[in-house]
């Protein structure tokens, strides 16, 4: 599991790998392989998951300020913050889409 940022690639990784050594560990008996698999499969979807987390939580940032910029443009007449705003607004809540919970 990687020590700076979360990664939902990095996590995938782990996950995956995990459930193969544990696999491994399954077909010969192997309690130390069957263990580590769990452990590296449950860090690598913890990882995942503060990745989701940290990638919605950034999706919100951009959506609200982008809906605060378009407001602001729109009242003060500023065609191109506004434009900017309502694109920044887009881009957070697709980024929220992406990082949302299924």
């Amino acid at each position: 599991m990687s020590y700076n940022e979360p990664s939902k690639t990095s996590g995938q990784f782990h996950s995956t790998k995990g459930n193969a050594v544990e696999a491994v560990g399954n077909l010969t008996g192997s309690s130390s392989w069957q263990q580590s698999g769990k452990q590296e499969h449950a860090q690598g979807e913890a990882e995942y998951k503060a990745a989701q987390t940290k990638g919605y939580a950034e999706g919100t940032m951009d959506r609200m300020g982008g809906k605060k910029d378009a407001v602001v443009g729109a009242v003060t007449g500023d065609k191109t913050q506004q434009t900017e705003g309502n694109m920044r607004r887009d881009k957070g809540e697709a980024q929220q889409n992406l990082n949302r919970n299924v």
